[in-house]
């Protein structure tokens, strides 16, 4: 028996969601299509040639540096992963919620005081970055919301920036039951 197992505590495994391989790679293919392109007309340049390898070189660093970006879910928070990490308890979230632009469907987390944090993970794009279980880890967040947020959790006003009408008896980023 572990010493959780006899304090009664249980430990909740996080879970996570990051970008996948393609989410990663498709927005730098162009530089490697242009240096596959430009290879043979620059082989004459050395100088270029250097530049042009060291731009790609770089662009594949950032390419594999982004496997982090996503988000952890915990019992206490929605921890997320960019180039820094940054944690959100579920309390101060107000709404989860699915944002579409430029063709990509994101998560994004309405908090207190009117700051929205737009997910890099779990996002589908058509075609190269679709994501097939986008529907499913959008609805384990927002479940997760709704089952740690608190007994004591209430909508938050809105900012005194906001225009809007003010939000009915159901909040108007609540997820879908279900």
């Amino acid at each position: 028996m572990t010493e959780s197992e006899r304090s009664g505590t249980v430990y909740v495994e996080p879970i996570r969601y990051r970008m996948t391989l393609m989410q990663r790679l498709w927005p730098v293919f162009p530089a490697y299509v242009m240096a596959g392109v430009a290879t043979p007309v620059l082989g004459l340049y050395t100088g270029l040639m250097q530049t042009a390898a060291g731009i790609v070189l770089g662009l594949l660093v950032l390419a594999t540096m982004s496997h982090r970006h996503g988000i952890a879910l915990t019992p206490s928070a929605a921890i997320v992963y960019g180039w820094g990490r940054r944690s959100i308890p579920w309390s101060r979230i107000q709404g989860v919620q699915v944002e579409s632009a430029l063709g990509e469907r994101a998560v994004v987390l309405y908090e207190e005081g009117g700051r929205r944090t737009r997910l890099r993970a779990p996002s589908s794009t058509p075609f190269v970055g679709r994501d097939s279980a986008f529907e499913e880890k959008f609805h384990t967040i927002g479940e997760w919301w709704l089952a740690h947020r608190g007994p004591d959790w209430a909508p938050a006003r809105p900012p005194g920036w906001w225009v809007g009408p003010a939000p009915s008896s159901g909040h108007p980023a609540t997820p879908p039951a279900g």
